[in-house]
């Protein structure tokens, strides 16, 4: 692991603020500790983008401008034995994702496979937590999401797609499943986010301005981001030369798994700006799928297959200079061992966003880091 120069804050200790203050915005404790959860787990994993870091800008602002529901009514539209649609009536994206992924994963141990859609929901966090779900109960769980418009399609400049992660996890007979959980665009406003508070430059052909050039310069991006001059370049990068008409088409599968099954929003009418300036809500679409190997050939057979393949990927030779072949989720899980007796590692930037948070809302909360 690399050298952490930032504290470590309890585990503990970071829930119980994050569902306290969730609860004074008028979020339910239930749901409260859900979201807490999901938020943290992305940290346990390293997957900083979608961490604690997100808790205050995504969530309690969003909240506080009224585009947030905390009370989630969540309504069923359709269902049938293996399907559903639902409607979260713009309240939060994770409560809402926890009950769909709980009916698919029920109707998929009936019936072997399952399929709900989510309409009119909000950022329901790392999309992984979802498919562990899933890999938990010893079945293949599959999601993704659209979101507010980031990605460039291939020779265009516009901004059209969300960064819209296809995540897939298949258990195996080793003690992590495989888990890939990446975003369909090059890199992610997270990420950006995360290399702004670093003081990091991106990497050419990850994002394209409206010229037609690549963008470097990452506070200038997440300014242009939002005032639509900048767009971030599908999975492989701008152009055709290395795929990125792979990541575009790939974006938008996920983009329709996520509005055509639903019935829901897509594309521009998934910012939080009307058509006459006003702040509305996100209105994103989500779907999950579960398929349970029992029904196909034993969970057993699968795990063991699964498990097979991956370690033949790890024993295959090596390129100069590496000594170890990772399989997806391998990283995480390494990380996850290693932090899960010390703590959400925050920085100064992160740490003040929690005290603004605990002083707007005038709790009584003392941090270890004060």
């Amino acid at each position: 692991m690399d050298k952490e120069t930032r504290p470590y804050i309890a585990w503990d200790v970071v829930q119980d603020f994050m569902v306290k203050a969730f609860t004074e915005l008028g979020v339910p404790e239930a749901d409260a500790e859900i979201c807490a959860e999901v938020l943290m787990e992305s940290d346990r994993r390293g997957i900083e983008s979608h961490g604690v870091n997100r808790f205050k800008p995504i969530y309690v602002d969003r909240i506080n401008k009224g585009i947030l529901n905390p009370v989630t009514e969540v309504d069923i539209i359709r269902e049938s034995p293996t399907t559903a649609v639902l409607d979260a009536n713009d309240g939060m994206g994770m409560v809402a994702s926890k009950m769909a992924m709980d009916m698919a994963i029920e109707k998929a141990k009936k019936y072997g496979t399952a399929c709900v859609a989510v309409r009119n929901s909000s950022h329901y966090g790392i999309a992984g937590y979802w498919t562990s779900m899933a890999t938990d109960e010893g079945m293949i769980g599959i999601t993704g999401t659209n979101a507010r418009p980031s990605i460039a399609p291939t020779f265009g400049v516009e901004n059209m797609l969300g960064t819209n992660p296809l995540t897939i996890g298949i258990p195996t007979d080793e003690g992590y499943p495989f888990l890939i959980d990446c975003a369909t665009s090059i890199t992610q406003r997270g990420k950006l986010e995360f290399y702004e508070r670093i003081g990091k430059d991106t990497p050419a052909g990850m994002v394209i301005g409206r010229d037609g050039s690549a963008l470097t310069d990452t506070s200038y991006i997440l300014k242009a981001l939002n005032n639509r001059e900048a767009a971030l370049a599908p999975l492989g990068g701008i152009g055709e030369e290395l795929g990125g008409y792979k990541g575009y088409s790939y974006a938008t599968a996920v983009e329709l798994l996520s509005a055509a099954l639903s019935g829901g929003m897509f594309l521009k009418n998934l910012t939080c700006i009307g058509e006459n300036g006003e702040l509305r809500p996100y209105h994103l679409g989500h779907f999950f799928i579960v398929i349970d190997p029992e029904a196909m050939i034993g969970r057993e057979v699968c795990e063991k297959t699964a498990g097979d393949i991956l370690r033949a990927l790890r024993a295959s030779q090596k390129a100069p200079g590496h000594d170890r072949i990772y399989t997806a989720g391998e990283k995480e899980w390494d990380i996850k061992e290693f932090r899960k007796d010390k703590g959400v590692p925050m920085g100064e930037d992160v740490q003040r966003e929690f005290i603004k948070v605990r002083d707007s809302l005038g709790m009584d909360f003392k941090f270890p880091f004060e």
